[in-house]
């Protein structure tokens, strides 16, 4: 059987729309506006790197250029949001809290066993202690836990046992982050922190599955069982599989050809309409993404949509970089047109732009310049600085 083929450029707006990323970004950028893109996006990564503003604030930003930090802030203390683990650490609409008890459940046996290989021993030990120490005096963070313990010499990944014990009783849901201090997290019991509705809300395993693996396909619109497992990481890739393979025998689903840049078809599963729908043309502005933006945090769908290779190069030796040590993705239209090396000097209170490499083919006249520049001076505002520096040799 023949199967439809579906143009990279189309493959590529469904995409960026899904991420909203065609449209210009405008709006509040906080209350109900930043609420309802967090509601579409269904998740932020968070990310401790502060070279230029931290990932979950830049992905925000590069849709909303009104947002600032405090903003989600604001949303999260609504109880808007809360705080946990889809592919990494990140911040997830509070409509999902119910669906994440299947993880909680999953969690609380794999990352025991997990912690018993990586962690030091004892941290079961302190479950109660911890539990009443947070139930009698309030939320804490790691440094209220444990304090008589002595920590290990190997480094900020070798915690106390009461740390580890903490960390554990969240990520099996016992308990919430309720609020952060810098990037520092506290903790608090679940049932004072989750909203009554969404706490006494409950789903059986297969339809969470289904939940996960539907709302998965909706920001792909075109992706592999592998690719619909992998987008919240909270079902297997055998679950992932089987959902498809029974979507697509009741006709939920169809099988698609994808072009790819580098030019070999690739299958894909998309719902019947898909196809029908109509799309809105992505806008020309230049965007600074994070390298966790969710549109490109699948490194080998991006190189596949964009023909863009990218790699961090936070933990590869200096000398070896190729770009530097946290560059940000360019986004204009639906190309991905180069990569910048910027960083945010607050103690001089400017906008330190040490490179950016276009893409081959991408020729950086007068307009393309100006048009970045922008883009960099919105990032200069997000950051909170005031001045704009470039490298002599900035354009390379």
């Amino acid at each position: 059987m023949t199967l439809p083929l579906i143009p990279l450029s189309t493959v590529r707006t469904h995409h960026l729309m899904r991420h909203r990323l065609c449209e210009a970004p405008t709006g509040a950028g906080k209350g109900d506006d930043l609420h309802d893109l967090l509601q579409d996006l269904t998740f932020v990564q968070l990310d401790s790197i502060n070279t230029v503003a931290r990932a979950h604030h830049m992905i925000l930003h590069a849709r909303r250029t009104n947002y600032r930090p405090k903003a989600l802030d604001a949303v999260l203390a609504q109880r808007r949001g809360f705080e946990h683990w889809t592919h990494d650490a990140s911040v997830i609409d509070m409509a999902n809290f119910a669906h994440w008890k299947l993880k909680f459940a999953r969690d609380a046996v794999t990352i025991k066993a997990r912690y018993k290989n990586w962690r030091r021993d004892g941290f079961e030990q302190k479950f109660d202690t911890v539990l009443k120490q947070i139930s009698d005096h309030g939320a804490c963070c790691s440094s209220d836990v444990g304090t008589e313990e002595k920590k290990g010499s190997g480094g900020w990944w070798d915690w106390h046992p009461s740390k580890t014990a903490l960390e554990y009783l969240w990520r099996a849901g016992k308990l919430s982050v309720t609020h952060r201090q810098g990037f520092r997290k506290f903790y608090d019991l679940t049932e004072r922190v989750i909203p009554e509705q969404h706490l006494a809300a409950t789903f059986t395993p297969e339809e969470t599955i289904s939940h996960s693996c539907a709302t998965a396909l909706d920001k792909l619109a075109f992706a592999t069982s592998g690719e619909i497992a992998a987008f919240w990481d909270l079902v297997t890739p055998a679950e992932a599989k089987a959902w498809c393979a029974a979507e697509l025998a009741a006709k939920r689903l169809i099988e698609v050809e994808l072009e790819t840049a580098q030019g070999k078809p690739r299958r894909a599963f998309a719902r019947p309409e898909t196809l029908d729908m109509p799309l809105t043309a992505p806008t020309k502005r230049i965007r600074i993404l994070s390298p966790f933006d969710p549109a490109l945090r699948d490194r080998k769908r991006t190189e596949r949509l964009f023909g863009f290779h990218y790699r961090i190069e936070v933990f590869v030796p200096e000398a070896k970089r190729q770009y530097g040590y946290y560059v940000f993705p360019i986004l204009e239209g639906d190309r991905l047109i180069g990569r910048i090396d910027m960083k945010a000097d607050r103690a001089r209170d400017a906008m330190a732009v040490r490179a950016f490499w276009p893409e081959r083919g991408v020729r950086m006249g007068a307009g393309r310049i100006k048009a970045l520049t922008r883009a960099i001076e919105r990032s200069t505002r997000l950051a909170g600085v005031t001045d704009l520096e470039f490298a002599p040799d900035w354009l390379r």
